[in-house]
């Protein structure tokens, strides 16, 4: 199952918008630090990476420029960095705990007549991203409270 760097590109972008950043997710999961670290990534680094050739440029001339373009590609490669990371991590199958964990989300959340997705026999990362976002779009906080 060997997958492009543009695949997991992809995968990244649609787990970070599906997974639900949700404060009583940051102790059990990853996913929600890496999430905030590099939407705000995308936000900065493009900038500095500008303003890092610029300053060096104007300050030095053409003597430090390969050294201030190879920062700046630095800099923008983390916030990529970060989305080939989610991509990964969004196609991994859940460990033997989490996906009983999840199962028993996916059982409560029908028994609360919730529409979701048929229950995956393997569930990946995905998957869960999915389900938790239902749980918190749909369900009220004193139920989903009780599972954090």
């Amino acid at each position: 199952m060997a997958q492009t760097v543009f695949t997991l590109f992809k995968d990244g972008q649609q787990y970070m918008q599906t997974w639900p950043v949700k404060k009583e997710l940051y102790p059990l999961f990853p996913e929600c630090r890496v999430i905030s670290a590099t939407k705000l990534a995308i936000k900065t680094m493009p900038p500095l990476a500008v303003l890092t050739v610029a300053l060096a440029y104007s300050a030095t001339g053409l003597a430090t420029l390969p050294n201030a373009v190879a920062m700046a590609i630095f800099f923008l490669s983390i916030p990529v960095q970060g989305l080939l990371w989610l991509g990964h991590r969004s196609n991994q199958w859940l460990p033997p705990s989490t996906s009983s964990w999840y199962r028993d989300i996916h059982q409560k959340m029908r028994q609360q007549g919730c529409f979701v997705a048929n229950m995956k026999p393997r569930p990946k990362y995905k998957e869960l991203a999915a389900l938790l976002k239902t749980a918190f779009d749909d369900l009220d906080k004193a139920f989903t409270q009780r599972w954090f």
